[in-house]
């Protein structure tokens, strides 16, 4: 598959496969900033993309970043129309600030396939083996 890539930013580092194999783009951040514990903020990546119909594309957290700091991404689901700068919130759920560099690595980006639902409204809905159980369904932690 192939996706435009526009870069919006000169200084920007536009999204690469770390390894062969990889499912995300590595995402980078465009400046410094030391995110306290709690605080959410947006980064922006310095590029838009372009992508068929039938495609979406989703943050994910890099999984050392939630692990060594607490840091985890919030929404970043990006919808085949939209062609403005992609970007990354990041919330520190750690107790200690974190360091953010111009030009590393704070998330990435999967590109999938996607299947829009028709929904029908209905009065009554099928029985199931799980019914209406939610949390501790299938047991306690």
């Amino acid at each position: 598959m192939q996706i435009k890539i526009k870069r919006l930013n000169p200084k920007a580092k536009l999204p690469n496969y770390a390894h062969p194999g990889d499912v995300g783009l590595d995402l980078y951040s465009l400046e410094d900033h030391t995110l306290a514990p709690n605080e959410r903020k947006i980064f922006f990546n310095g590029f838009a993309l372009e992508f068929p119909a039938g495609y979406a594309a989703i943050v994910k957290d890099k999984s050392s970043l939630p692990k060594n700091h607490g840091l985890h991404t919030l929404g970043g689901v990006f919808d085949a129309g939209f062609r403005g700068e992609y970007n990354v919130l990041l919330i520190n759920l750690g107790s200690e600030p974190c360091e953010i560099k111009t030009g590393q690595k704070i998330a990435q980006l999967v590109i999938v396939p996607v299947v829009r639902a028709e929904l029908i409204e209905a009065d009554e809905l099928s029985d199931s083996a799980r019914g209406t159980d939610g949390f501790g369904s299938t047991g306690k932690f």
